[in-house]
């Protein structure tokens, strides 16, 4: 088909079906059309067929048509809703797809700075006098080889036209990966329209688009200048659209939906799903049934006044090795619809939030997502958290608390979104759990940190007669059959469910449970108040927060719209396990959130500030340099014994409060 037919052709398909949209997108300035494909197919089957094989000349042709019929220049023409034979996997790109119009879905893993490219350079003769047009569609510049008049040398630049280029690098969807295949990237150019302000939203690090383009090779040069017999390939991208995140994500026919809404029915509905969760792990009863209420999360509230309330419920289990920690993380990734795993030592600061990388192709800076902000809307599972160091750690409160990632360096300043649900495993330092020593000092994080878990639980692996013969039981019988590791609901009619209830179930809080937690939180935090020293605060607002978490979630295994009494004391119940395991002062027999918040426990606190009244006591009686032998004395009078005095001292030396100026003695700073 000659151009000449092909712009009469889409001259007649504007006219029948677009006029009044195309005048109306000329009439308020827009430089581009968004035209349906299907539209185009039904009215010339033979040009759509056309547009998909030979895109970059159709299109051009179609440019034409728009600019002769509004009169118009640099009109860009874009295709939406292709067939679905054109949607290709990056990892089935091959050389037969180079110069096709394609399809291609995933996250954008990286975005460069916009910058201005030169689309058509003018050159002049110096002989004649001619203005040459020479359009720039490659990445070297291009200059005319020689002029009509037979002129061969060097020709003067006149004028050039510019077109803002952005390059992604998108890369493929975690779902769509079997087992541990690494996602493949490719690079996509977005040029013109497609860089707008209002489009650049759509394509922060992180987010989930579609873009339909044309498939072109770049020559990659060697080291030595010389072009290699290998090609890079690229997308020249024609239209990209936005694609709805994490539970959006999947389908779910009637007959899927029919069974979602049986299984909520089901009077022990909460009892199944904890069933089905690991099925191979025995016993961790309270551990499951905390990550069902995981899985089904809160309510993400956005107050009148800008301040927001995450809804999802992050957990830390931290414990004796071998006891099925990471075997609970690696089954919640299969039943989560969107999912990510970390571990440990291979997990970087960076890697988990976010990057400032160099950009090779358009150079300047560009701004790669890490695994928690391309989880977003869905799980990051951090394994062996432990191993990683506190500057990596220390990246994470953002994310935790704010549920954004702020990055400032070189010249990028982005907030990205980063509304992650984090279920994390760690084991202590000196290799068990001790339920004696704050969790704090028992694992290489910081306490502000820890602090923003809603639950923490210890796994411990204790020697017990009938236990053990169950789980040996248990572990052997799974050897010799799979059958028991088959779950009441299947994995991914688990994911289905959950995808359903967190896209439709927004529970709000009835006034019993309401009620129900003000009672338990009032009366926890008043359990003996009265008494001399240093009173052990038990819960925080932090905990009444995660409570009402816990509740909505509770709510939405059963698919119910309001959060009643019975939902609220599952909550209770989870948040006092949780507490009477990591949160009981043994000391003093009361829970003490302190042990977890600060990893120093108020009777402890008490201990400190009795020793400090001594010293400065004693320092007004003898001076400035005190005995120890003195200070131990006064000590016991108070009622601490002498091991108590040392390990206090010691601790206060550390951080710099008082010092030994000669054996034996001790003086203030």
């Amino acid at each position: 088909m000659e151009i000449a037919e092909q712009i009469k052709r889409f001259t007649e398909f504007f006219e029948e079906t677009y006029k009044a949209a195309l005048l109306e997108d000329v009439r308020k300035g827009n430089r581009f059309f968004v035209a349906d494909f299907s539209e185009l197919s039904k009215f010339d089957p033979e040009l759509a067929e056309m547009v998909l094989d030979q895109p970059e000349d159709v299109i051009r042709a179609g440019e034409l048509a728009i600019e002769q019929m509004t009169d118009t220049t640099n009109f860009r023409l874009r295709f939406s809703l292709l067939p679905l034979s054109q949607d290709i996997k990056i990892r089935n790109i091959r050389s037969e797809n180079l110069g096709k119009l394609i399809v291609i879905d995933g996250i954008v893993r990286q975005a460069s700075d916009v910058r201005p490219q030169v689309s058509i350079a003018r050159f002049e003769c110096p002989s004649c006098g001619r203005t040459i047009s020479v359009h720039q569609v490659e990445t070297k510049f291009k200059e005319p080889s020689r002029c009509s008049c037979g002129y061969k040398g060097r020709f003067k630049m006149i004028d050039k036209e510019l077109v803002d280029t952005q390059r992604l690098v998108i890369e493929e969807n975690p779902e769509l990966l079997d087992g541990g295949d690494q996602p493949k990237r490719i690079s996509v150019f977005l040029k013109a329209d497609l860089v707008e302000p209002r489009m650049e939203r759509k394509t922060t690090p992180g987010n989930r688009v579609k873009i339909s383009g044309i498939i072109k090779e770049i020559p990659i040069i060697l080291n030595t200048g010389v072009q290699s017999t290998r090609y890079d390939i690229i997308i020249d991208a024609n239209f990209i659209e936005s694609v709805s995140q994490s539970y959006e994500d999947l389908e779910i026919d009637e007959e899927t939906l029919q069974k979602i809404k049986e299984i909520a029915q089901d009077k022990g509905v909460f009892e199944r799903l904890v069933k089905s969760i690991a099925p191979s792990v025995w016993g961790h009863e309270d551990i499951k049934e905390a990550l069902v209420l995981q899985l089904m999360g809160g309510v993400r509230k956005e107050r009148r006044d800008g301040t927001i309330t995450r809804g999802d419920i992050h957990i830390l289990l931290v414990g004796d090795p071998g006891a099925a920690k990471s075997t609970l993380l690696t089954f919640m990734k299969t039943v989560s619809p969107k999912a990510r795993y970390v571990a440990g030592k291979s997990a970087s600061g960076v890697g988990l939030t976010a990057a400032v990388v160099k950009d090779e192709f358009l150079k300047g800076y560009a701004l790669e997502a890490g695994a928690i902000v391309l989880a977003s809307g869905g799980f990051c599972l951090i394994d062996e958290m432990d191993k990683m160091s506190e500057d990596d750690t220390s990246t994470l409160h953002e994310a935790m608390a704010q549920q954004t990632i702020s990055i400032s360096k070189a010249n990028i300043q982005a907030t990205l979104k980063a509304q992650t649900t984090i279920l994390a495993a760690a084991n202590p330092k000196l290799g068990r759990f001790d339920p004696y020593t704050p969790i704090a000092s028992q694992i290489n994080l910081p306490p502000t940190l820890i602090n923003r878990f809603d639950l923490i639980f210890p796994v411990r692996d204790l020697p017990d007669k009938d236990k053990d013969e169950k789980i040996a039981m248990h572990v052997l019988k799974l050897q010799q059959s799979d059958t028991l590791s088959i779950p009441e609901i299947e994995a991914d009619l688990m994911k289905r469910y959950v995808a359903y209830v967190r896209r439709k179930i927004q529970p709000i809080l009835t006034d019993t449970a309401i009620q129900e937690i003000s009672n338990y939180y009032v009366a926890l935090r008043n359990t003996g108040s009265s008494g001399e020293g240093l009173q052990p605060i038990p819960i925080s607002a932090r905990q009444l927060e995660s409570l009402v978490r816990l509740a909505e979630g509770s709510a939405r295994v059963r698919m119910s719209q309001k959060v009643t009494r019975n939902d609220a004391r599952r909550a209770i119940d989870a948040l006092q396990r949780c507490l009477m395991a990591v949160g009981y002062d043994y000391e003093t027999g009361k829970i003490d959130i302190d042990r977890i918040t600060t990893g120093i426990t108020s009777s402890q606190r008490s201990k400190i500030l009795i020793v400090r009244e001594i010293i400065n006591e004693l320092e007004g009686r003898m001076g400035k340099e005190i005995p120890f032998e003195d200070l131990v004395l006064a000590a016991r009078e108070k009622g601490l014994e002498d091991h108590i005095v040392e390990e206090i001292v010691e601790q206060l030396k550390r951080q710099g409060d008082i010092y030994e100026p000669k054996r034996g003695t001790i003086a203030k700073l």
